[in-house]
């Protein structure tokens, strides 16, 4: 057990703020937005600012041009996202979506077809099935209220089943219409169907406003913009309003320690004292930290319980975008054979008409391929574009990638999931702020065992022992938002949320 430090020699900050990312930044931009006095400090764990966003340039036609490997898409719905990027006075663009798109379900030699709708060209009772399985979604997680998703009549039941189970009681006809739900879940969440619980699915669309604005590429969906030069841009400004010298790269956050006044901050080499503290780092990092005393039990099942999505993202620049001048939108999609790892693709052509394509590995996909060398990655993913766009696609510029997994202080994108069962019990902690629950009396001079029962009569019969909850921790990061969880615009709404709960406290 660690002692709580003196302070006196202790630099005294009112806020500090663990991790970098577009909500950690958000978040002691609003703080010091509101009172520019407040002394907020940001320790990330990073040797950059971004979290999930990271810009990089690359070799390009026209000499070297940016292009991101984490997110990058914003939408007209997204309303948070696009008041900073006002604010910051970025532009967007729109994605390119004009002409045919492919798709290949059913494994490596299943047919390639062609589409130029939203929803593949599927058979027409397969196309009937999944438009019904479709409206039955968005008329089922409009029953699911993003704040809290319990209030469902039918939670516990939608809580109980995988997105699998509910896909294979609900879709009757081919294979193919069950393998666009595959999909959809793999490109969403970087997960498999089986192991998403259908009430987080439901949930992760009501806060979006509707199951297809998720997964289109057109008008009010999350796929509509990108940001011009990157989205790490975001939180480059953001770090630049705030001070540089009040963020702390490569500091990884190792213990939290609170009292009844105060709240102590640790990484390897420093030790800092503060009032409130946010954490926004994603919940299996945050269940990465030492917390003295406990966090109650339900926010640590809860942390310790939401696995985290997998996705390999790759860019390709190339001399010409030969896929426009064929008529192709670039936009592909598969449903994840194995001997080839794409999953999906986009036209990532730049704001200066820089040819470029982007693309993902995703969910049991990605596992696979993650195994395999950068050379056997890249010619799979150069011979699987041959094969839908033509020989063409075989002379790029260059090649990058990253997977997300091997990324230290991320180990996943895009989102922290639940599975079935979780949100029922525990996501009340999901944005609850919580101290610590600390047993004042004989607890530390008991062993485990004779403690509980020690304590079940004590504090019954004599009150010699209670618990104590400071609530001087409070949670933001995309999985905590209730408008477009997941995505950035959710980082910066879960951001400024945090922000006003610790301006309650300080400066009510």
């Amino acid at each position: 057990v660690l002692t709580f430090p003196n302070l006196e020699r202790m630099a005294q900050w009112d806020v500090v703020i663990v991790g970098a990312g577009l909500a950690g930044l958000t978040a002691a931009n609003q703080l010091v937005k509101k009172n520019p006095e407040f002394k907020v400090l940001v320790l990330e764990g990073k040797d950059r600012v971004g979290g999930r966003t990271v810009t990089l340039s690359l070799k390009a036609a026209n000499g070297v041009d940016q292009w991101d490997l984490g997110g990058q898409w914003v939408g007209r719905t997204q309303h948070h996202v696009l008041e900073l990027i006002k604010e910051l006075e970025l532009e967007i663009i729109p994605q390119y979506t004009t002409g045919t798109k492919f798709y290949q379900l059913g494994g490596a030699h299943a047919k390639i077809s062609s589409y130029s709708s939203s929803i593949p060209t599927l058979s027409l009772l397969a196309l009937i099935d999944l438009q019904l399985l479709l409206w039955k979604v968005d008329k089922l997680r409009k029953m699911v209220p993003p704040e809290n998703p319990n209030a469902c009549p039918q939670a516990l039941k939608f809580d109980s089943m995988t997105v699998e189970t509910f896909k294979q009681n609900n879709l009757w006809t081919q294979k193919s219409a069950k393998d666009a739900m595959d999909v959809a879940c793999k490109s969403l969440f970087g997960i498999e169907c089986r192991q998403l619980s259908f009430l987080y699915f439901l949930l992760y669309a009501s806060a979006a406003g509707g199951l297809m604005p998720l997964i289109e590429a057109t008008k009010w969906s999350a796929q509509e913009y990108k940001i011009k030069g990157g989205a790490q841009q975001l939180s480059e400004l953001l770090a630049d309003r705030i001070g540089r010298g009040n963020i702390l790269l490569s500091s990884r956050v190792s213990h939290i320690l609170q009292n009844k006044d105060s709240v102590v901050v640790r990484t390897e080499d420093a030790t800092f004292s503060c009032k409130r503290v946010i954490v926004t780092c994603p919940p299996h990092l945050a269940a990465k930290i030492h917390y003295e005393p406990s966090l109650p039990s339900k926010r640590e099942s809860l942390t310790q319980n939401m696995p985290v999505g997998h996705y390999i993202k790759f860019i390709i620049t190339y001399p010409t975008a030969f896929w426009r001048e064929k008529g192709y939108s670039g936009e592909i999609v598969c449903n994840g054979c194995f001997d080839s790892p794409l999953s999906f693709t986009f036209d990532a052509t730049s704001s200066t008409g820089n040819p470029a394509l982007v693309g993902f590995i995703a969910a049991g996909q990605a596992l696979e391929w993650s195994q395999k060398t950068f050379e056997e990655r890249k010619d799979g993913v150069i011979n699987g574009l041959v094969k839908f766009l033509g020989p063409e696609a075989a002379a790029y510029i260059q090649y990058t990638e990253k997977d997300w997994s091997q990324e230290p202080y991320s180990g996943g994108c895009p989102v922290n999931v639940m599975v079935p069962g979780m949100i029922t019990y525990f996501h009340p902690y999901l944005r609850k702020p919580c101290g610590s629950f600390k047993n004042i009396g004989f607890n530390r001079f008991l062993s485990f065992k004779r403690r509980e029962y020690f304590l079940s009569s004590l504090t019954f019969k004599f009150q010699l022992i209670h618990f104590q909850d400071y609530n001087r921790i409070h949670w933001a990061g995309t999985e905590t938002a209730t408008a477009w969880c997941g995505y950035m615009s959710g980082a910066i709404q879960s951001g400024i949320r945090a922000a006003n709960e610790v301006l309650r406290h300080i400066n009510p």
